[in-house]
């Protein structure tokens, strides 16, 4: 359910920002991937996460949300990435993001007890993908679900946000930064260490 792309400015002000998140030392599983690998202090990680904003509850609706926007098809998705708990540092962080995140999360239990008696967390995971399917894409809005929309988009650009910056999500891209940052490169002619002979550049 991403799918969103991402223009260099809002890229940079996600890094600026996740770089501020990778200070914080209660972390179980995210961590900023454009770090300098070998060269950084080993931190130690907590056993668990402790929510620093939401409850209980919400923080598990917030884990599953993340985990289907980018769920682990194949290759590690934003649970492996612990996306979720970068999101509740971030909204933790930003008492601004406070009030519509928890509103969102309390229209969308009731969302779902409307559509299916239940709250969101007790539903199959087959209805739960059909029911936001009508908040995350166009043709499959509702009139009246404007506040849902707000909110899921909202989820999802932290969850894109989170993803993107850790280091599993880098992997994922096959960022040129990890590489460069962790191992030097050989050179390519071993057996030419001086580079003589070597044929010109084309172009």
């Amino acid at each position: 359910m991403a799918g969103q792309g991402l223009e260099r400015r809002e890229m940079l002000r996600i890094l600026a920002l996740a770089a501020t998140a990778s200070g914080f030392p209660g972390f179980s599983r995210w961590s900023f991937g454009c770090g300098h690998g070998a060269t950084e202090v080993v931190q130690i990680k907590p056993p668990r996460y402790t929510p620093r904003f939401f409850s209980t509850d919400e923080y598990g609706t917030i884990e599953r949300l993340t985990e289907m926007i980018i769920p682990s098809d194949g290759t590690p998705g934003a649970r492996e990435a612990g996306v979720a708990e970068f999101v509740d540092f971030m909204i933790w962080s930003d008492p601004s993001t406070q009030y519509t995140m928890r509103y969102g999360l309390t229209w969308l239990d009731a969302y779902a007890r409307k559509q299916h008696g239940h709250s969101l967390a007790a539903l199959p995971q087959e209805t739960q993908t059909a029911l936001l399917q009508t908040l995350a894409y166009k043709d499959k809005f509702q009139l009246g679900d404007e506040e849902g929309r707000e909110f899921f988009n909202q989820v999802r650009e932290y969850t894109v946000m989170g993803f993107y910056t850790s280091r599993i999500g880098l992997e994922a891209l096959d960022y040129p930064g990890l590489r460069i940052y962790t191992e030097v490169p050989e050179c390519p002619h071993p057996g030419n260490p001086e580079h003589r002979n070597l044929p010109p550049q084309q172009g």
